[in-house]
């Protein structure tokens, strides 16, 4: 009799197969149909945009130290995230975005973009900011890019300081907007308490380029620089970079040019110019050293990642190494193209070794946060590079046809007057029928704070002659002539203007049909001023110039009513300050003097003891100088000022006892 078999059935892995079977069913069901992954829900109101769509939305924040009691003082850490996406049919070129901040920002981060002011972070943008991209400075439209939000949007993410708003305040800036030409903003609307959206379109008004560029036109700027590409190999290029002073009173002395290397570049050698530090160390023991094993760097001209830049000397312009560039090699000299025109454009010329991933020929990259300044000059504020289209050249060949760089970029700077207490020259005012000179401002030039003086006292009215020795000198003609004069005498006493160029307007005479004035400059600095100007607005005064005497005067209707001083010919140097004639003397400023009259009937009703002789702007080499708070004013007219008052006062004390009487 056979034995039965019995297999006991394990019902425990039936249940659990069981169990799957729709998941396996369901995900074999899944590979094999065109439903595709929900994707994440676009941002509201992205959908109903044609054109460009921006926001802002304010993340987080954290109460930073020092934790005050004072809410208004109390500063604030904050995250935020603004986005522009291009969901137009145009591709937008150098996109740029504004942002209003209000609440005293600080950024002191902003990833995907760079502040268009060029300032290093951490950077004050309470009053707003403009925003370019960086590194993706173009958006493509979805149509180009089957709807690549990598390629058609960007991001920046935004890290700092805000003051003033406690929670549950959200510190949100007033508006949104897109700058670039040819496109209209509505005001933005708010979703919430912490976020901003505007859809910015084209301007059916707005005029198109004719020519149809394939990057971004140029712009116009004080101070216009072009970095072109010249040659272009696989781990470095050489690069040609070009100044034009455009601005009728621009200059720049002996330069200085910085930027900032992103992608750890170093220049190699250059023509035209020179870094003032050549140190190889930073490659040798930097990523460079590590890339490039075999590479002799004693040769290399800089390995900063902030190079300081500066022209050759004359002497140097016909050296086969370093010179033979035209527009190069004049000391850091670039002038205005209404004094010289050839002096109006400086060129210079570099080699750039780049680091990886760089190393294509095409992956060209301009350095960043440029900036130029110079010795008594104007203050530049440079905008990013942008992108344009390749620069024309002449055939070097002299044939009739062009060349064209392999890429260029643009970067424009343009003139901020200087802040209170930073201009680097000053300006004195005294007048025939004032005793008394009024000198420069109190630290019109910046202070020391170490000279136990007060930097905010009101500069001491001094005795003409005062103006002729360095303040240091002045101390004891300062309090005899307060002391004559009964004029009050601060405790402590002001500080010096500290400026090393100083400006004399005088009035000399105030006769029937006409007047006089002086104009004196004091270089009170060691190296002298060559090719130096000065130009002086006068708002009333200018259509009466007849003549200046002992300087070169032009006038310029078409410069805000400017007469333009200069040296004459052989006579165009403002000397350096020297020592005394003998042991203990003070030292002597150099000194250039002339007379200019004036013709009242060009000026019907001017009136000269009023003030109306004096200027209201001055320049220096291009630098605007600070001018004194008051000017000199009769000692009649204040008179005349005087009795009046008086007999308005009578009147008014007869009228009041008169009515009096009368009831």
């Amino acid at each position: 009799m056979k034995a039965r078999l019995r297999v006991g059935v394990p019902w425990h892995l039936v249940t659990v197969m069981l169990l799957s079977l729709p998941s396996i069913i369901l995900n074999v069901c899944h590979g094999q149909t065109d439903d595709y992954e929900n994707p994440a829900a676009p941002p509201p109101g992205l959908d109903e945009c044609n054109g460009i769509y921006l926001t802002y939305s304010f993340t987080s924040r954290e109460k930073e130290y020092p934790k005050v009691k004072n809410a208004s003082a109390q500063a604030w850490a904050f995250k935020s995230l603004a986005t522009i996406t291009n969901t137009g049919e145009h591709e937008l070129k150098g996109w740029q975005m504004f942002v209003g901040f209000q609440h005293k920002e600080i950024l002191v981060s902003a990833s995907g973009a760079i502040v268009v002011d060029g300032d290093d972070f951490p950077v004050a943008v309470g009053n707003g900011t403009i925003f370019a991209g960086n590194p993706q400075v173009d958006l493509k439209t979805a149509i180009e890019t089957a709807g690549d939000f990598t390629q058609i949007s960007a991001q920046i993410e935004i890290t700092g300081s805000v003051f003033g708003i406690k929670p549950p305040g959200i510190p949100m800036p007033k508006n949104i907007k897109l700058v670039n030409d040819g496109y209209k903003c509505p005001k933005p609307t708010l979703r919430g308490k912490s976020y901003m959206r505007v859809c910015c379109k084209k301007d059916p008004k707005a005029k198109e380029e004719k020519k149809k560029l394939k990057f971004l036109p140029r712009r116009y700027g004080d101070l216009s620089l072009t970095y072109d590409v010249l040659q272009a190999y696989g781990n470095n290029y050489q690069a040609q970079v070009t100044m034009d002073n455009i601005h009728p009173l621009g200059r720049l002395d002996h330069w200085n040019l910085t930027w900032e290397w992103m992608n750890g570049e170093f220049i190699s050698t250059m023509r035209g110019a020179y870094t003032h530090k050549r140190d190889f160390s930073e490659c040798i023991y930097g990523t460079a050293g590590k890339y490039y094993k075999d590479f002799d760097f004693s040769t290399v001209m800089n390995c900063e990642k902030k190079p300081v830049i500066a022209d050759l000397p004359p002497e140097r312009k016909n050296d086969s190494q370093v010179g033979k560039l035209p527009y190069c090699c004049r000391n850091g000299t670039l002038l205005p193209s209404i004094m010289d025109e050839s002096k109006a454009r400086s060129i210079f010329q570099l080699q750039v070794y780049k680091m990886p991933p760089f190393l294509n020929r095409t992956a060209l990259v301009p350095p960043e946060k440029w900036k130029i300044d110079g010795v008594v000059n104007p203050q530049y504020k440079c905008g990013p590079p942008i992108r344009v289209d390749p620069t024309e050249f002449p055939d070097p060949s002299g044939l009739d046809s062009k060349t064209y760089a392999v890429a260029s970029w643009q970067v424009t700077c343009n003139i901020t007057r200087p802040k209170e207490k930073l201009s680097r020259c000053c300006v004195s005012f005294s007048a025939y029928y004032n005793r008394s000179a009024i000198p420069c401002n109190t630290c019109a030039c910046g202070c020391d704070n170490n000279k136990g003086c007060s930097q905010n006292a009101k500069a001491m009215l001094l005795p003409p002659e005062s103006l002729l020795v360095p303040f240091d000198n002045r101390t004891e003609k300062a309090l005899a002539w307060a002391a004559l004069n009964k004029f009050k005498v601060p405790n402590p006493r002001p500080c010096p203007d500290n400026c090393p160029v100083s400006i004399n307007w005088h009035i000399d005479s105030d006769y029937k049909t006409g007047w006089t004035a002086s104009v004196t400059l004091f270089n009170w600095d060691d190296s002298p001023f060559e090719d130096w100007f000065a130009a002086i607005k006068l708002d009333k005064a200018y259509k009466g110039l007849e003549g200046v005497y002992s300087l070169n005067g032009t006038k310029f209707d078409n410069l805000n009513n400017t007469i333009l001083l200069q040296g004459l010919p052989g006579l165009n140097f403002l000397m350096g300050e020297v020592n005394g004639t003998k042991p203990g003397d003070p030292r002597v400023p150099g000194k250039q003097q002339t007379k200019i009259s004036f013709i009242k009937k060009r000026t019907p009703g001017i009136n000269i003891p009023r003030g109306d002789g004096f200027p209201t702007r001055i320049l220096f080499n291009g630098e605007e100088c600070a001018l004194p708070p008051q000017i000199p004013r009769s000692s009649a007219q204040q008179k005349s000022h005087f009795k009046f008052l008086i007999v308005i006062i009578m009147a008014i004390v007869t009228f009041i006892l008169m009515s009096d009487h009368l009831h």
